[in-house]
């Protein structure tokens, strides 16, 4: 399991030659770290005198950005465990033509399956962006700088995950899937972008 390895080793196995892990379970790490942030800050500011009156929304952000870092956390594996089965559909016999026809559609299933792991990332590394900006404008002031790198870190997520669908999204034949799927990252990279540049303007240093 890559959320086991220390992080040393996590990043020594990313600089290999080994395909996995990559860029989707990267762009996983890095919501799932950003989750994190959110959840630092929130705790830091929970039961602090002087946040009275913002304790119980807070306690709701760590309760959600828990949540959201769980869920990134087990699409670190996902992701890389998605791209094994491609490359093992690819492995797949085709001296028949039925062998040629059954390799053929286990790598569209595989792809289509490969490219659903990261969109799910993106979508939830997107839900950081408002529990980020709650506690970047009413969480502790002294790890203010701490709750702006988890809004940057959400994007960093989101824009990779993306980018990590749109590179399975090549090799899909089915053009309605590609389409539809196309939509939602496009959407989601544009929010991503105008969000962070949005709620970087309100804090300042």
């Amino acid at each position: 399991m890559l959320i086991d390895k220390k992080v040393s080793e996590f990043i020594d196995e990313v600089a290999s030659d080994s395909s996995v892990p990559g860029g989707g379970s990267v762009a996983a790490l890095s919501g799932a770290i950003s989750a994190a942030l959110v959840s630092m800050v929130s705790n830091l500011t929970i039961g602090k005198k002087g946040y009275e009156d913002k304790e119980e929304h807070v306690k709701g952000i760590l309760v959600k950005s828990e949540k959201i870092r769980q869920e990134l956390t087990l699409l670190i594996d996902e992701d890389s465990k998605a791209f094994e089965k491609v490359m093992k559909a690819f492995k797949l016999p085709k001296d028949t033509q039925e062998q040629k026809e059954l390799r053929t559609s286990t790598i569209q299933q595989e792809t289509k399956n490969a490219s659903l792991i990261p969109l799910k990332a993106a979508k939830s590394a997107a839900e950081i962006f408002e529990l980020a900006r709650y506690v970047l404008l009413n969480g502790n002031k002294n790890a203010a700088s701490d709750a702006a790198v988890s809004v940057m870190l959400a994007r960093t997520a989101v824009l990779s995950a993306c980018y990590n669908v749109l590179i399975n999204l090549s090799s899909i034949k089915d053009q309605e899937f590609v389409q539809n799927i196309k939509q939602e990252v496009v959407q989601l990279q544009k929010n991503a972008l105008e969000t962070e540049t949005e709620i970087l303007s309100l804090y300042t240093f």
